[in-house]
């Protein structure tokens, strides 16, 4: 028998690859000869590129680069087997949890650190790029990122803008000159599952600068401000940017990838399962096996087990998925390529005690379902 198993990681308790294993091995009690493909998946988010680099024989890099608050952190990407693709998680170099709470202010964060670490995977060879851009302590639309790769932003006295969200209300002029030669021939695939416009009550600094320490206030300037970038980035690129979908992520960052990088902005588990080649292993599998800490109504959205999922359910691939809670609303998820959606406790316990004891929970209930199948 053939198992493909792509779970998703089941945070602060195991890694997908973890996951995976668990699986694994619950599975080889049951049947000791099964052929198990091991994919572990992520959603472009957090856990992205230790799952890419696990399945595709890459390696961590990691270097030094300038965070969002202007201080030298260590930050990291993958870099695939092949040495030709990068997966970078911004939040390694621009992310919300390199900031103390008390120190989190939009106006001044910078996403510089993202665009060294794109400039350092172009210096190792790089064509081709996965970002994921979740978990942003920015709200600059991804000037830093593009000052790092050479972008100039100069305000009326031609000097360059400093760092930061709230600078820019002073671009009068963008120079593209001094961009790295070497972006135009590379390819920029984003992770992006919001839909949030640059600007507006739906936009960037609205939704999600108060969680990046923006007060009402600092929420309005951020706001007219990106609303200048754009006005400033449609004269004299002609480029329309403030009303795209996904432009608003990450502060605007997704807004400055597809304007300077021609990016192309898609769900992070429809890149994650092009990248892994997904579809291909599941061709030919009697089960696919997915899961991930929590499954509910939400899961329908673009969640990792209903990704995995759908691929399964076009080759007619009966699909189990685990749990270590499953909430309300999963319903609809029976007629979307579920078969089956299994918790894994054993017991009532605490929460510590059900995170310390995932692996084993996760295998002991793949092996009862193994039963089940065998009879």
């Amino acid at each position: 028998m053939k198992f493909v198993l792509a779970p998703d990681s089941f945070k602060e308790s195991m890694t997908a690859k973890n996951a995976a294993l668990a699986m694994k091995k619950g599975i080889k009690r049951v049947f000791s000869n099964a052929e198990c493909v091991i994919v572990p998946m992520a959603d472009g988010g957090e856990g992205t590129v230790e799952s890419l680099v696990s399945i595709l024989n890459g390696e961590i890099i990691e270097t030094e680069v300038i965070g969002p608050l202007g201080k030298k952190v260590l930050a990291e990407y993958g870099l695939l087997g092949e040495g030709q693709t990068a997966v970078i998680e911004m939040a390694s170099a621009s992310g919300l949890e390199l900031i103390k709470l008390e120190d989190r202010n939009p106006l001044v964060t910078t996403t510089y650190g993202t665009g060294q670490l794109i400039k350092h995977a172009l210096d190792r060879g790089v064509s081709r790029f996965l970002i994921g851009i979740g978990g942003s302590a920015t709200n600059d639309g991804g000037i830093g990122m593009l000052q790092a790769l050479g972008v100039s932003f100069k305000d009326r006295n031609g000097n360059e803008l400093p760092f930061g969200g709230g600078a820019l209300d002073q671009l009068d002029l963008i120079d593209m000159g001094g961009l790295d030669e070497r972006i135009k021939s590379a390819r920029f695939d984003v992770a992006c599952d919001v839909i949030n416009p640059l600007i507006g009550k739906n936009g960037a600094s609205a939704i999600f600068g108060p969680q990046k320490g923006a007060s009402s206030e600092m929420v309005n300037i951020l706001d007219r401000n990106l609303s200048h970038f754009a006005e400033i980035i449609k004269t004299q690129l002609d480029l329309d940017i403030a009303h795209i979908e996904g432009a608003g992520a990450a502060g605007g960052l997704g807004a400055g990838l597809m304007a300077f990088l021609n990016a192309q902005l898609k769900k992070g588990i429809d890149l994650v399962i092009e990248y892994t080649g997904l579809e291909d292993k599941i061709k030919g599998a009697d089960y696919v096996f997915t899961g991930e800490g929590s499954i509910d109504g939400q899961t329908l959205f673009g969640k990792t087990p209903y990704g995995v999922a759908t691929i399964a359910k076009k080759h007619s691939v009966p699909v189990i998925a685990f749990a270590g809670r499953i909430g309300n609303g999963v319903e609809p998820l029976y007629n979307n390529g579920f078969n089956a959606i299994i918790g894994i406790l054993k017991e009532v316990t605490s929460l510590e005690k059900a995170l310390e004891s995932g692996e084993e929970n996760l295998a002991f209930a793949t092996e009862n379902i193994c039963r089940v199948l065998k009879v």
